[in-house]
């Protein structure tokens, strides 16, 4: 391989590498939560999840299960801050224990994403 070469081959390298880059990084993915994840708090009366990028309400929601895995009813979701923030008003106290919520989302340039993390109610 000649020396005049290996400008081109590590041009095409970093050319490829942040194309790859770039696309992953457009997914939306959680940046915060409220209540943070395995953060003990009273029951909340909402559910404020922060992403990376702007969301699509219709294809995105929340499901909250409580220590008995029984799902709890929550309100009707909206977006705030730019439609970064997705937020579900809680419509019941809960009770003390440990609660898991589970969430997907699509952001505005169509890109599917989903996790879940926990967190307690205090007694």
């Amino acid at each position: 391989m000649t020396m005049s070469k290996l400008p081109r081959i590590a041009s095409i390298a970093l050319i490829v590498t942040a194309a790859a880059t770039g696309h992953a990084l457009a997914h939306a993915h959680l940046k915060t939560s409220s209540p943070a994840e395995k953060a003990s708090v009273v029951s909340p009366g909402e559910l404020d999840l922060t992403f990376t990028e702007e969301l699509d309400l219709k294809f995105s929601g929340v499901k909250v299960t409580d220590p008995g895995k029984k799902d709890i009813k929550l309100g009707e979701a909206g977006l705030k801050d730019d439609g970064k923030v997705l937020t579900v008003p809680v419509s019941t106290t809960l009770a003390p224990g440990d609660y898991t919520v589970d969430w997907h989302v699509l952001s505005t340039d169509g890109h599917k994403t989903n996790g879940s993390y926990t967190f307690t109610v205090k007694p």
